[in-house]
């Protein structure tokens, strides 16, 4: 499968996402968790909690496309993101990689996060799975398709997950964009934020 399996809205992106293997600097891993992300308001997909909401930056204007690129940004200041580009080119989307399996590199994985991680928490949580992974801020627009990248992405055939909603997002906190395998315990918890308006009231 190639990029033009990205291509789509990032719902059918994101779906298509789970049970993808993801290579990253002598760490191989497999997605088991991810949540999609819209654009600006002119867009198909107007998404107030995605960072392409305002328009592209010097940074997010990788999320305009083309599909099957990656976009990094630091969360809070802290964290590595890592999503992957989805959508026609020049129509912003994106599916941030929440959580994977790490199946070989496991040793790797182990030292670039902390003494007595459990290998199921190695890769939970979109930080610790670039740091897992070794994905930094530099890897932004970078091709994930292309054999050379220091982080790869294979697509795998399609598998069925549970739906619910984005962790952690102040706007439109209630739309079911987040997608998971189930009883697989490297996915991370819910948490919603405390800035979100109540359940039921945020598109």
């Amino acid at each position: 499968m190639s990029a033009e399996q990205l291509a789509v809205d990032p719902v059918t992106a994101a779906r298509r996402l789970l049970g993808a293997t993801l290579y990253g600097r002598d760490v191989v891993a497999t997605v088991v968790e991810v949540e999609a992300y819209g654009g600006p308001p002119s867009g198909p997909w107007p998404d107030a909690a995605a960072h392409s909401f305002r328009g592209p930056t010097p940074r997010s204007a990788v999320m305009f496309g083309p599909a099957g690129h990656l976009y990094t940004y630091r969360s809070h200041g802290i964290h590595v993101c890592a999503n992957v580009v989805c959508g026609t080119d020049g129509v912003a989307g994106a599916v941030l990689l929440r959580a994977a399996r790490v199946v070989d590199g496991g040793a790797v994985a182990g030292v670039r996060r902390r003494a007595g991680v459990a290998p199921a928490a190695l890769a939970r949580g979109p930080g610790n799975l670039c740091e897992a992974l070794g994905i930094t801020l530099a890897d932004n627009g970078i091709d994930l398709m292309d054999r050379r990248s220091p982080v790869r992405l294979e697509l795998n055939a399609p598998q069925g997950g549970h739906a619910g909603p984005r962790v952690g997002v102040s706007q439109a906190a209630d739309r079911p964009w987040r997608f998971w395998s189930p009883g697989t315990p490297e996915v991370s918890n819910y948490r919603r934020s405390p800035r979100a308006p109540v359940p039921g009231a945020s598109d």
